[in-house]
This record gives C-alpha cells, structure tokens and sequence, in this order.
C-alpha cells in the first residue's frame, strides 16, 4: 500500500482543510476558553460536521454513512489537529461507531450520530494514566445488569447522550476474558458526573456509576466477551488519536515557520540563522516520518491486518513524541512570548500533551510492542 492519499482522500483532505478552517480555527478554541463554555464544544459545529458528512464517515453505507475507512477520517482528524477545533468527532464519529459497529445498538445510536445530534464518551479508564485493567463490576439485576464502579478521563461524560461503558462481567480485573461494553443512556439513575478543567481547556470528567440499571438490549456484542470490541475501539481511537496529534503537531510547525521568516533580531530575520533552518529542517523530518506511520497504521485497520495493533501503537507514541518536539521547538524558538495567551503557540502545547496521554502514552505503547514481542 502507498504511503501516500488517493485522489479521493486528496479531494476530501482539501473540504475538511477548508471547512475546519473557516467554520473552527484556533480563534474558535479561543472563544469557547474565554466565555468558559460550559459543554466544551459548539453543537451548532457538530450538526455542520454532520452536514458535511463527516460524522457518517465509518458508518456503512447500509446504515446511511459514506462507508469510508480509517484514512479518511484521519484526515479529518488532523484538519480538527491543526486548527485545534474542539470536537467530539473522536470519541463519536471514530471509536463509538467502530464499537457498535457489529451491534444491534447501532440501530438506535447511528441515526442521531449521523444527524450530528447525539454525542458519545468513552468509559473505560479507572486509573490516573490509561491501562487495559477493567475492575468496574457489572452484576445481574433481574433482565439485565447493575453498574457499580468509577470511570476517570472521560471526555464530553458531562454531556454525552451515550456512554460506552466496559465493566467486568467476571473475572479479576488484569484478565482479558470477563469483560463487557454497554451502551448506558446519560439519564441513567445513579450515574453522576464530575467535569474538570484539562490543561488544554477541554472538560473530561470522573464518572460514578452507583447502581446504575441496565437492561440486557445495552450489551454491545457478547456477555463476557467484550474484550475484542473494546480493542476496536482502541485502535480506532489511538489512531485517530495520532492523526490529531499530527495536525497539531503540523499546526504548530506552520506558526513557527511563519514567525521565524517575520521575527527580526539585530535587524535580521531569525528564519536566516542556521542553526534555527536545522532545527526546523529536523521537525520537518520527524513528522514526516510519523505521518507515514500513522497513514500505514489507518491502512491497516481499514484492511482488517492481524498486525494492525502493533502498526497503531507504533503510531500513537511516533505520532506523539513528533508533536511534542514540535511545540516544544514552536514555543523555544518563539522565545518567552510563546508562554503567553497573546500567541497561540501556547495552545498547541497544552492540546499536544492532552492527546499525548489519552489512549496511552509513548511509554504505554513502548510496553505494548515489548509484550507483543515476548519480552
């Protein structure tokens, strides 16, 4: 497979490249942190992304989606990356739809994903950094289960008209087997939400679940046997993830470039000291390699490869160590005024680190591709 967009991906690269950027650039981010927007996100932007087709775009076509794959929304991923646009695209047009994928829920969720109208969390960390542990007790109750347990780091939780939820069915918590997803609605009783402030602004929140009832329709998939959807979703995520943190990554190499040929010291453009060209010249590199290992990841999903997950733990730490070092460069080389709110430089850091951890680390991801290998 090249490592390279078709003609199509191109064509479709260029509509969200256009669209994110009038509809929500940082400018957008900005104003939502100012007015401390209780949701975290626009709702009127999320029907538009569902108008453009976008929410629909790992949905079958049977189900009224554009059937397209992980590449294709990707690259959306990295246009909401580079403009830092505040979205539930991840959470809900990428990992919830490749968990119910299979499920006879998707009947109920997919229409309102589609409309733009229903939003989706992802309940599945317990820990303060991402692990695959699952201790959360889903018990019997008469025709279906009763939820007991905590979920941290839960993304749009506060607002979320569907949660995915994993929960132990049986088993202790490190073992693989025994695990189950539900769909659980947000008027659920007994399920409180706690939303927090992350660094780059966005809210994520503790959710608790005490006694939450469910009846036996909420299963995705099989009792006890939710562990290889749950992988799905994972890997959908953590891909997604990566391309996100590639157009921030690209994002803030582009403000950098452009203060660096504009910034004058000694009445010389920085951008003409050579040790600045190399320094930019190496991140250009670096994400460029990460670009490719995150596009062969998403091509290997889409082709259902058996080597898929080790392809997407590659790209998620790639992926975030390149961001990393570019907002890192991006706020050195801006010099102390990239620390403050005047530019937007700073914004790009705290959105880098976020992506960073969610669905697992470089260190996570190291660990994984070691386990994988037998060490």
């Amino acid at each position: 497979m090249p490592l390279y967009l078709n003609e199509e991906q191109t064509m479709l690269r260029d509509a969200a490249q256009q669209f994110v950027g009038e509809a929500a650039p940082v400018s957008h981010m900005r104003g939502l942190r100012d007015a401390n927007d209780p949701t975290g996100f626009s709702r009127d932007l999320w029907k538009q992304f569902a108008e453009m087709g976008f929410t629909g775009i790992l949905i079958p076509e049977s189900h009224g989606g554009l059937g397209l794959g992980h590449v294709e929304a990707g690259v959306v991923l990295e246009e909401i990356g580079r403009n830092l646009s505040p979205s539930p695209f991840l959470t809900t047009a990428v990992a919830a739809v490749e968990a119910l994928k299979g499920s006879a829920q998707r009947e109920r969720w997919f229409p309102g994903i589609l409309a733009g109208e229903t939003v989706a969390a992802l309940a599945i960390d317990e820990k303060g950094k991402h692990g695959n542990a699952v201790a959360m007790k889903a018990e019997r109750s008469g025709n279906g289960f009763r939820l007991s347990g905590a979920k941290q780091f839960v993304t749009h939780g506060h607002v979320a008209g569907l949660l995915i939820v994993a929960a132990r069915t049986a088993g202790s918590p490190d073992d693989d087997a025994g695990v189950t997803l539900f769909a659980v609605a947000k008027d659920a009783a007994g399920l409180t939400a706690d939303p927090q402030r992350l660094a780059d602004s966005s809210l994520a929140s503790r959710l608790t679940f005490e006694g939450v009832e469910v009846d036996a329709d909420a299963v995705i998939g099989e009792v006890d046997g939710g562990r290889s959807i749950l992988n799905a979703l994972l890997a959908a995520g953590r891909a997604g993830a990566a391309a996100e943190s590639l157009g921030v990554g690209g994002g803030a190499m582009d403000l950098t470039v452009q203060y660096l040929k504009e910034r004058k010291q000694f009445g010389t453009l920085i951008g003409s000291f050579q040790a600045l060209q190399h320094r930019a010249a190496h991140l250009y590199t670096e994400l460029e390699v990460a670009r490719a290992a995150v596009l062969k990841a998403q091509q290997l999903l889409d082709a259902g490869d058996a080597k898929a997950g080790e392809a997407v733990s590659v790209a998620k730490a790639m992926a975030g160590l390149a961001s990393t070092l570019a907002v890192q460069e991006g706020v050195q080389m801006h010099g102390g005024i990239g620390m403050t709110d005047e530019f937007d430089i700073g914004f790009y850091m705290k959105r880098g680190r976020v992506l960073a951890e969610m669905f697992g680390d470089a260190n996570f991801h190291a660990d994984q591709l070691a386990r994988a290998s037998g060490y």
